[in-house]
């Protein structure tokens, strides 16, 4: 695809503006587009097949951007720009929003957006906007991470969750014990906190320490505190694997109870034992829906999780941090009973049966580990393959210093039910990448690209109107967000231009650290940061607060 700058010539006939007028409102039927417009526009996308974001087949048309919105769509031939762009051929959709994104990591030599502002794995795809502290795990205080972000910027823009793990550390520790009256009080005041620095609503992850150790009724309590500022809770649940169901009712009580909308984030089924079980779970979310609780669901769409190794550890081991693990490690009686309850885990969590099932991913103390499954390791130390041995491994490993790791252990069939579920958004659970010696999980680079090509197109899963509106206007409602996520006038000019006959994922578990293709343009607040395919090195991303920010 081609693009052209020009410089619009000045119209001042009234009988073209009229006529003007009155080509765009038929375009539009759109009261709005009656007004006369500037005579000189920021860029103009043409002739580009216009999904809306509203789960809307698409029309062919026009979009004009002046001043970081939407200022026009429709017929605008007798429209000019500094910059316009042929955009025949090709889709134009709102930017997409990652809902589930961990782009914000506490160490910048991790990777992340401070690490890499440009964040050109997210734009190759077509993102224009990442949600952060998902999991349990935000800043606390938001603010300070806020200005540093902001003082960059980023080429896209960010916005946050405030994680119910880490508001817990700051107040309890990680001593697994219930918080005292005054603890609770403090935790509360600290998510309050957080929603008036403008944060969406709570996370949490209660698979990990020390979010796992607290009781249903703790989390009601901090979901409560966010219901003055309209906040949502989304949740790492406490079992994704023979735990399921029950987490699931869990997740969608505290909703319940604390009046407030509820989300299954990153929703899967994990271990061979529960396999199937999404029939399950959706209907006990369609259930809650039935009976008036305002419960959704995201997902990343492959069968392969990943997180830290300390998720098949058993929670009593992890009581009182790091220090208190190790010293248990040490203990020969404690270390046979945790090297019991993993080997249990590997066979019916996340190791799927197979230590080989198991793939390192980043350890900072042997980057030559990375890439290697549990498997191989075994067999590269001379030890037999066994969930014994490599429950062992995975204890040294973290004595060592713990590892990232890839998860195999879901299947295909509860991916697509989950997928295809009518409240279900597609996040990434992924983050900001670039290439490293670093062995990530392909949902950084391709999360966005394999659902709308190997999904969407390939399986026909469903329309491609649908599959747009699940990662743009969907997630901009979730988050009370009425102006991004959207096609519509008056909109952030936040816009994503595809070819869908291209776009693809080529990173894979082997070589995860390849972009995506098909992305022709991005802009983002009506700056173009990707244009025919090049990084422009453009950065106009902002922090999105709530609208309860004050």
């Amino acid at each position: 695809m081609t693009t052209k700058t020009t410089m619009a010539g000045i119209t001042t006939q009234r009988s073209a503006l009229l006529a003007l007028a009155f080509t765009i409102l038929a375009a539009c039927s759109d009261p709005a587009t009656e007004s006369t417009p500037p005579v000189n526009y920021d860029v103009v996308i043409r002739g580009g097949t216009l999904y809306n974001g509203a789960d809307q087949p698409p029309v062919t048309g026009d979009i004009a951007i002046n001043d970081q919105h939407i200022v026009a769509i429709g017929a605008l031939d007798n429209w000019s720009a500094d910059t316009e762009i042929d955009a025949t051929g090709l889709a134009v959709m709102p930017g997409f929003i990652d809902i589930h994104s961990h782009a914000l990591r506490s160490d910048p030599e991790e990777g992340g957006i401070l690490r890499w502002p440009d964040a050109e794995n997210l734009v190759r795809q077509g993102v224009t906007m990442v949600v952060g502290g998902n999991d349990g795990s935000s800043p606390v205080p938001l603010a300070p991470s806020f200005a540093q972000i902001a003082e960059l910027p980023p080429a896209i823009h960010f916005a946050s969750f405030v994680g119910h793990g880490s508001v817990r550390e700051a107040v309890v520790g990680e001593e697994d014990r219930p918080p005292t009256g005054d603890e609770l009080d403090a935790m509360r005041e600290l998510v309050a906190e957080a929603m008036e620095q403008g944060a969406f609503g709570l996370s949490s992850g209660l698979i990990y320490a020390p979010g796992r150790f607290a009781d249903t009724d703790e989390v009601v309590a901090l979901a409560e505190a966010t219901a003055p500022y309209n906040g949502i809770y989304i949740s790492h649940m406490r079992e994704e694997g023979l735990g399921l169901i029950d987490s699931v009712n869990e997740t969608i009580a505290v909703g319940e109870r604390a009046g407030i909308p509820t989300q299954l984030t990153h929703h899967k089924v994990v271990g061979y034992p529960m396999w199937g079980s999404s029939e399950e779970t959706l209907r006990l979310v369609d259930e809650a829906i039935a009976r008036g609780v305002d419960v959704s669901i995201d997902q990343y769409p492959y069968t392969a999780s990943s997180t830290n190794l300390q998720i098949l550890f058993p929670g009593w081991s992890l009581d009182g941090g790091r220090q208190a693990l190790l010293e248990r490690a040490a203990d020969p009686d404690l270390r046979t009973q945790l090297r019991s309850d993993i080997a249990h885990n590997i066979e019916v969590d996340r190791g799927g049966n197979d230590p080989a099932n198991v793939v390192l991913a980043g350890c900072p103390h042997d980057p030559s580990l990375n890439g290697m499954n549990l498997s191989q390791v075994l067999v590269q130390q001379g030890r037999e393959r066994t969930n014994n041995n490599a429950a062992e491994l995975l204890i040294e490993l973290v004595e060592a210093g713990n590892c990232s790791a890839v998860f195999h252990a879901m299947v295909e069939e509860d991916v697509l039910r989950i997928m295809q579920h009518p409240t279900t958004m597609i996040a990434s659970d992924g983050g900001v990448e670039a290439p490293s010696d670093r062995a990530v999980h392909p949902r950084n680079y391709g999360t966005f690209a394999r659902f709308l090509s190997h999904y969407t197109q390939n399986m026909e899963v469903m329309p491609m109107h649908t599959a747009v509106h699940k990662i743009t206007q969907m997630p901009a409602d979730r988050l009370n967000i009425n102006d991004r996520g959207r096609l519509e006038e008056g909109a952030f000019a936040d816009i994503a231009v595809l070819d869908l006959e291209a776009i693809k994922e080529l990173t894979t578990f082997a070589e995860p650290h390849q972009y995506a293709e098909g992305a022709v343009h991005v802009f983002v607040n009506g700056e173009a940061v990707l244009i025919d395919g090049e990084m422009t090195g453009t950065r106009p991303g902002q922090i999105v607060r709530s609208s309860d920010y004050r």
